[in-house]
């Protein structure tokens, strides 16, 4: 199981200092690339997503969270462990999306809102190493988990069967829930607010973990 800080929780004055606070503990840094557009927020874009690729050794999985999404992928400074995540619902053809990506060298990724239908994602789980599912409603951090959640993950570990690609999830995941998300076939819990706004950050890492690995 990994732990994927989001940064859209973090302190955007101080954005370096507190991703690298709790990169010892952190498998990916999870990005939030908003354009005001696809979904109601503004956020950060590949200039200062690109800043900080040299600061940290972790991976990225930068969730694009934009309408044209193949346009503006080329403009990422990624590396091959790296993940571009893009959505079907967005304008540009998720074809045109795969191919950007695929020229990026990294990995594809592929989201998914709640109301997203997985016959919708199915056909290109074949060419996606990894599905972000969206446990809460993109564009806000913040949000409590949506219970059916786990019902819609455990469907798309079914569809998935024995092809290697990971799952996460984001929108609402703490200490409380972390062990229900895995069980129902999660590979990644991304988490913002529940490690951002608490008092110790590692130590809220360690709590999600010890919730996942908890008897009974």
């Amino acid at each position: 199981m990994n732990i994927a800080p989001s940064l859209l929780s973090a302190d955007f004055a101080n954005l370096r200092a507190d991703a690298q606070s709790v990169e010892s503990l952190a498998d990916r840094f999870h990005w939030d690339v908003m354009d005001g557009l696809f979904v109601p927020n503004l956020t950060f874009g590949p200039p200062i997503v690109n800043a900080l690729r040299p600061h940290l050794a972790k991976p990225f999985d930068i969730h694009l969270m934009i309408d044209r999404p193949a346009t503006y992928i080329p403009r990422f400074q990624v590396a091959p462990d790296d993940t571009l995540i893009f959505h079907i619902e967005a304008s540009d053809p998720p074809e045109a999306s795969i191919g950007a990506i695929r020229q990026a060298r990294c990995r594809v990724g592929i989201c998914a809102r709640p109301a997203t239908s997985w016959d919708a994602i199915e056909p290109y789980l074949d060419r996606v190493s990894y599905v972000l599912v969206m446990s809460v409603e993109p564009g806000f951090g913040g949000q409590a988990f949506l219970p059916d959640s786990l019902d819609r993950i455990r469907e798309l570990r079914r569809r998935i069967g024995d092809r290697e690609i990971e799952i996460a999830v984001d929108g609402g995941i703490g200490p409380r829930n972390a062990r229900d998300v895995v069980e129902a076939g999660a590979d990644t819990l991304v988490a913002g607010s529940a490690i951002f706004g608490a008092p110790d950050r590692l130590e809220a890492m360690r709590a999600i973990r010890e919730g996942v690995e908890r008897e009974g």
